[in-house]
């Protein structure tokens, strides 16, 4: 159903929310240089749209008016991605389209979803993990690894409480529609990145007849749990980590990793095997294991990449450069995405999100999972999507289930995939077209993620200005090239 609100005095209360009167303010926020023109305002949402007559919730919005009034076509609003806003670039986002053709034809919204940014936040207590940083854990570090997404959870508990069962994707859907009401528009134009990308399929599902152009950059599988997202993502860096194998192995002339895919994998494997004989193994072999992962999703980084797993095979080896080495080599690699906390305070956001969906509360399940990724995906750190998450502990129930996604009566609009996208499986994207009947955008040979206007495709970018300016789809089967090449190394001839 498109809404929950009650026919009763309820829904007077709640036209109150659609006629607000933001105080638009162009200002500039501290360590931002800001675009001209750009206006902040804030306007008020129901906590709980089951009841509107009780506590509110802040959104912070920010708009940058279309540049040419006589072809603007309406607003355009967009959602980044995480669950969590990403360090709160929602209502900055204005700024990423201020140079393309959107600033002429569209008023463009920016806002903070609930929870996050300068909206009224969702907060966790910061818990400090405990189990050892390992791409390839144990069986005996798995309780232990456990019990710390079990204080995770309480630490979230403590400090969410009961804002908690209102941080959803069906509440920012519904506080998408409110900013269209307050702004006066029959319809949004929308891009969506990442988990904004199934924020756009939810707003579609639920508020089919105000939906225009649609574009969701990067998409989690439509039909998918959390869970099942998070444990799609070990496949997607795997396919990513073998093409890079495949090529090395048909260059080893130039490479000299070996000859084929399972050569090259041999050799990765001996460097992890390498590198955990050394002083601080277990963290060097993580490192690795991350490096093999992620900058195998960049095809210009492939021969980089060869050269560092040479490099280490000697550096690592009895009687090589040793452990400085080989920290050096890996002094790139970040261990993990940083949290985003206030001191003793994190958001959290993420967590209570992903629990919209059911998780298993049996351990069991996620340490088969894990013993699983551990021999099959232990690059990019796979093992961390089959561990036990927060949600096996939850303490809270949902205050409702999660959308089951369906074709709307809208326009079609577009889904933009990358083949390689290690965060986003493309299978994801592919299921996420055909259930909406949108058109599918293939980034073809790339690991390239939220990449319309952000990741800089000059092709990408032109097709889907194409479309969000001028109102014109591509063919269907349309497949752009990834920004970043593969290196142009001949094959090996013999």
């Amino acid at each position: 159903m498109a809404a929950i609100w009650p026919e009763t005095d309820a829904a007077h209360i709640l036209m109150e929310f659609h006629t607000q009167r933001p105080r638009w303010a162009v200002q500039r926020p501290a360590g931002r240089a800001g675009i001209p023109g750009m206006e902040h305002a804030t306007v008020e949402v129901p906590r709980d749209y089951a009841d509107p007559t009780g506590e509110r919730v802040t959104l912070a919005l920010t708009r940058l008016r279309a540049a040419d009034t006589a072809r603007r076509r309406g607003v355009l609003l967009a959602v980044n991605g995480g669950p969590g806003g990403d360090a709160g670039l929602g209502r900055f986002l204005p700024e990423k389209f201020a140079e393309t053709e959107l600033h002429q034809v569209y008023d463009l919204i920016g806002f903070d979803p609930r929870g996050t940014g300068a909206s009224t936040r969702l907060y966790a207590e910061v818990s400090t993990p405990t189990a050892p940083f390992d791409s390839r854990p144990p069986d005996s570090a798995f309780r232990q690894l456990a019990e710390d997404m079990r204080q995770r959870e309480l630490a979230c508990d403590r400090a969410g409480g009961t804002l908690r069962r209102h941080i959803s994707t069906r509440n920012t859907a519904r506080d998408m529609d409110v900013i269209r009401q307050v702004l006066g528009e029959p319809h949004v134009n929308f891009v969506g990145y990442a988990y904004g990308a199934y924020v756009g399929a939810v707003y579609t599902s639920m508020f089919p007849a105000h939906v225009d152009r649609c574009v969701l950059d990067s998409c989690v599988g439509p039909r998918w749990t959390w869970r099942e997202q998070f444990l799609w993502q070990g496949d997607a860096v795997h396919r990513n980590v073998n093409q890079w194998a495949r090529w090395t192995g048909q260059r080893h002339t130039v490479l000299g990793l070996g000859r084929g895919r399972a050569q090259v994998l041999s050799a990765v494997e001996r460097v992890a095997g390498l590198l955990e004989r050394q002083p601080d193994g277990v963290r060097l072999r993580t490192l690795f294991d991350g490096a093999v992962g992620n900058r195998s999703a960049d095809r210009g980084r492939w021969v980089e990449l060869a050269e560092v797993v040479g490099a280490l095979l000697a550096a690592a080896a009895p009687g090589g450069a040793g452990p400085q080495a080989c920290e050096e080599l890996l002094s790139e690699q970040a261990v993990w995405r940083a949290a985003d906390s206030e001191g003793a305070r994190r958001i959290a956001v993420l967590e209570a999100v992903t629990l919209e969906h059911e998780w298993p509360s049996d351990l069991e399940v996620y340490y088969n999972d894990m013993r699983d990724f551990r021999k099959r995906f232990p690059y990019g750190y796979g093992v961390l999507r089959a561990q036990p998450w927060v949600g096996a502990f939850r303490t809270f129930q949902p205050a409702e289930p999660p959308t089951r996604l369906r074709r709307g009566h809208g326009p079609t609009g577009l889904v933009v995939q990358a083949d390689g996208d290690p965060m986003d499986h493309y299978a994801g994207g592919v299921a996420m077209a055909e259930l909406l009947g949108h058109r599918l955008l293939t980034v073809e040979d790339s690991g390239e993620h939220e990449i319309y206007v952000l990741g800089a495709n000059p092709q990408v970018d032109a097709i889907v200005h194409r479309y969000l300016v001028d109102g014109r789809l591509p063919a269907e089967g349309t497949v752009c090239r990834g920004v970043s090449p593969r290196p142009d190394i001949p094959a090996d001839t013999d």
